[in-house]
């Protein structure tokens, strides 16, 4: 049997491979499962703009599909950064970290819907179909819903893959044109997601391409029923589901409740028995209720403000550097997060292997601001619109008293800012358009990596994508690709390290604040873990 290459991928926890393949976690279950007649409601904070993970960026649709209806090849352990075996029992990596070789899980059932019935169990014929149609631009299915994959190719995988190949119905292989050391942690990201191909095929006989946007077949712990716009989602629970114990609810409700005191309130009154993202000041009375758990732990995000480079005077520095500096973050933080946000200096969290602690902010000084746009050649300031999220997030609370405090902090300097907002999905695809001139975004890491911020926020592959300054910069990028393709964490490091004292001198966003993630719930909710990577997950959560 080949050997299996220890790839030091991700320093939080390290991969448990040494010259051995990964073991199996379990077989699939011979027989459906009788689950609990048990029904859980989560209050959600928006609408997910669709159900097909490859084309989107956002932990809202990773919640809505991707850790319900689907898995992937390998898995992040719940509530962990550890990856695991998922529809793959195991794999080798060869010795020069250039192919990697998949053995998929036997007899893994698709959903049964009232859309679709699978003659068929999972195999290799899914693989080929989910990664041939964001690698192959000619794949008969990509043509026939032509959408982008932010992620595959912001993480440079349209690239750095060479082929990928069917061995046998339950053997697949991946072959890169360079080391990508990230890549195992990358396939267990919610864009990896398998698709059934005969599903798809269905789909495509049928015209119907684009449903599957609308309508999800996965192997996952829950069934897709039916979602109606701004009101519900709603799944049952897979009682075929491969793994033994992970489903513990009969059905799965998603209450869509924009507005976080609503959630509040339904949660207090147990019309919901979990919410997400409650407002700063609702912590402590969430914590004092005798019938609410609020779990928290810090976050491993980041919310910061994204300047659009390709937009004049935008694409100066100098006025990139003004701006910066204008903004008051330390009332900002007091005011939007409320105790529970850190200040933000790098384009990482501090928790983050590689993170450079050597980097200082520079200081709050708005007479030095505006004395800069003069000597840039704008003393009168300048129009410009702030984009604000009209979603509370993880890394940012608040978003419309985030933009409206910039606002203030800007005229100051005479820059006079509009502020602009859009329906969440809208916001995200006119975002990845570059319509914006600055604007309040964030991120949640997904895999540990530290190319998972720098290459994928900032990278000049992402500039389409999730890079929303629009920023492409020569030697930072340099710095990325030697990063990416070695595997020597050390090397990798001192990389990292180095890319991070350039964006400190290009700004090509405003880091605000890693903020604390909290996730209140009814006591008698058993089995929840924060995911570090942001999405909300109902793997083991049952009831007492």
């Amino acid at each position: 049997m080949p050997s299996c290459r220890r790839l030091w991928l991700n320093p939080l926890a390290l991969l448990l491979c040494s010259f051995g393949v990964f073991s199996a976690i379990s077989s699939a279950s011979a027989s459906a499962a009788t689950l609990p007649d048990k029904t859980l409601v989560f209050c959600s904070e928006g609408s997910p703009a669709g159900f097909d993970s490859a084309q989107y960026t956002t932990g809202l649709e990773f919640s809505a599909a991707s850790y319900t209806a689907y898995n992937r090849l390998v898995e992040f352990e719940h509530g962990g950064t550890k990856v695991e075996p998922g529809l793959a029992e195991s794999w080798e990596i060869s010795p020069d970290g250039l192919t990697y070789t998949f053995h998929l899980r036997h007899g893994v059932k698709f959903h049964t819907t009232s859309f679709f019935k699978p003659t068929r169990e999972f195999n290799a014929d899914d693989v080929m179909l989910t990664f041939e149609r964001m690698f192959d631009p000619n794949n008969a299915f990509r043509t026939a819903y032509p959408v982008q994959f932010p992620y595959f190719k912001d993480m440079g995988l349209d690239k750095s893959i060479a082929k990928i190949e069917k061995l046998d119905p339950y053997t697949v292989r991946f072959t890169m044109k360079t080391v990508n050391a990230p890549f195992l942690s990358e396939l267990a990201m919610p864009f990896a997601s398998i698709l059934s191909a005969e599903y798809v095929d269905q789909l495509m006989k049928a015209g119907k391409a684009s449903d599957i946007n609308l309508f999800p077949v996965g192997t996952g712990p829950f069934i897709f029923v039916s979602y109606t716009k701004d009101a519900t989602i709603r799944f049952d629970g897979n009682p075929d589901y491969w793994k033994p114990g992970v489903v513990r609810l009969g059905k799965l409700i998603f209450s869509i409740t924009p507005d976080a005191a609503v959630r509040e309130q339904k949660l207090k009154k147990n019309e919901c028995q979990v919410m997400s993202y409650p407002r700063p000041q609702a912590i402590a009375g969430l914590e004092s209720d005798p019938d609410i758990q609020v779990l928290h732990q810090v976050g491993f995000n980041l919310g910061f403000l994204g300047y659009n480079t390709t937009h004049k005077p935008l694409d100066k520095v100098e006025v990139r550097q003004a701006l910066d500096m204008a903004i008051n973050k330390k009332a900002i933080i007091e005011s939007v997060y409320e105790g529970s946000g850190q200040p933000a200096t790098n384009p990482m969290p501090p928790t983050q292997w590689s993170y450079n602690k050597t980097l200082k902010d520079a200081p709050y000084d708005p007479a030095k601001a505006k004395d800069m746009l003069a000597k840039a050649g704008f003393p009168d300031g300048f129009e410009i619109t702030l984009w604000a999220m009209p979603v509370q997030r993880p890394y940012n609370p608040n978003a419309r008293l985030m933009a409206e405090m910039i606002q203030a902090d800007w005229e100051k300097i005479g820059v006079h800012a509009k502020i602009v907002t859009y329906e969440w999905g809208e916001y995200i695809k006119r975002a990845h358009a570059g319509e914006h001139d600055t604007i309040l975004i964030g991120w949640t890491g997904d895999n540990g990596d530290p190319d998972n911020w720098l290459g994928v926020l900032l990278g000049c592959a992402s500039v389409n994508g999730s890079n929303f300054s629009k920023w492409c910069y020569q030697p930072f990028e340099d710095l990325i690709q030697k990063g990416r393709t070695t595997t020597d964490i050390a090397a990798r490091t001192d990389f990292y390290m180095q890319a991070q004292v350039i964006f400190k001198q290009q700004v090509p966003f405003t880091p605000i604040a890693h903020s604390t993630v909290y996730q209140p719930m009814r006591k008698n909710v058993t089995g929840f873990k924060i995911d570090p990577f942001g999405p909300t997950q109902f793997w083991n959560v049952g009831f007492k």
